[in-house]
């Protein structure tokens, strides 16, 4: 049997809601999870139980990227997140990846909620840049157009550039995740106030093209509200690297907890 929602995010959630607004949902990528496990033979921490505790404390979603040298997420996390997450239907399970790599087997073995196309290569450190059309088009349009006949909602990671909004949901795109390292970088600094001006004029266009917009890339306890607060129609974050290391001091609860609370104040702060 599964955990209900916390009351605190079923009322936050209710008050964002009653103001008219669309909650921004919180999705947890357990990957870094998976690269501590890796470096032993233990099988500890666990993956599953990770994303359980999210879930439990009120994450909306887990998301995975599981590359081809499963560096961390593995074909058997895969299989046992998708078990674990049909016991939670109200939550979202989003695998991402490139797919023309080994996204696509993952992606009709489990058809999970989202499936988030990035343009990495294999070797790779991290996700560092978007989408770009119309070069990718045609190699994307039928790879998304298969997500779809699966049931599969597909979002792309994109660049904050206005003018490629309108191409990503020509060729069949649901939603956009902007890759937001660069807003991230500008934290704290004189350039912040303009990366967040790039960020909302990003989404409007993507609002305006008839696509959701979602977030994700070094997003923080610190930098989340103002981004939330200011980049219109976010409909969802996905984070891993800060929320896991904060719940290596915090605890998995707490730390989902206090980026519910983030979501939250960003939500209170919109006009």
């Amino acid at each position: 049997m599964t955990a209900p929602l916390a009351a605190s995010t079923v009322a936050s959630t209710a008050a964002s809601t009653a103001a008219g607004h669309a909650r921004t949902a919180l999705s947890v990528n357990v990957n870094k999870v998976a690269l501590v496990r890796n470096t032993r033979h233990l099988g500890i921490p666990s993956v599953t139980r990770a994303a359980l505790l999210c879930l439990q404390a009120g994450a909306q979603g887990i998301t995975i990227h599981p590359r081809p040298d499963e560096r961390h997420i593995r074909a058997s996390d895969v299989a046992e997140l998708a078990a674990l997450m049909q016991q939670w239907p109200a939550a979202e399970f989003n695998i991402e990846g490139n797919p023309t790599q080994n996204l696509m087997d993952f992606i009709r073995q489990t058809r999970p909620h989202q499936a988030t196309f990035v343009p990495d290569s294999e070797d790779q450190f991290t996700s560092d840049h978007g989408w770009t059309f119309p070069q990718d088009a045609e190699r994307l349009r039928p790879l998304i157009a298969e997500c779809k006949q699966l049931g599969v909602r597909v979002s792309l990671f994109m660049d904050p550039i206005p003018e490629q909004m309108a191409a990503a949901k020509a060729v069949g795109a649901d939603r956009v995740e902007l890759y937001t390292e660069p807003y991230a970088a500008a934290w704290g600094t004189p350039e912040h106030a303009e990366q967040l001006r790039i960020y909302a004029a990003a989404a409007q266009a993507a609002l305006s093209a008839g696509l959701q917009v979602n977030a994700g890339h070094d997003l923080n306890r610190d930098n989340l509200p103002a981004f939330v607060a200011q980049v219109p129609g976010l409909a969802e974050v996905s984070i891993g690297h800060a929320l896991i290391a904060d719940a290596l001091e915090l605890g998995y609860a707490e730390t989902v907890r206090a980026y519910q609370a983030a979501i939250d104040a960003g939500m209170a702060a919109r006009v």
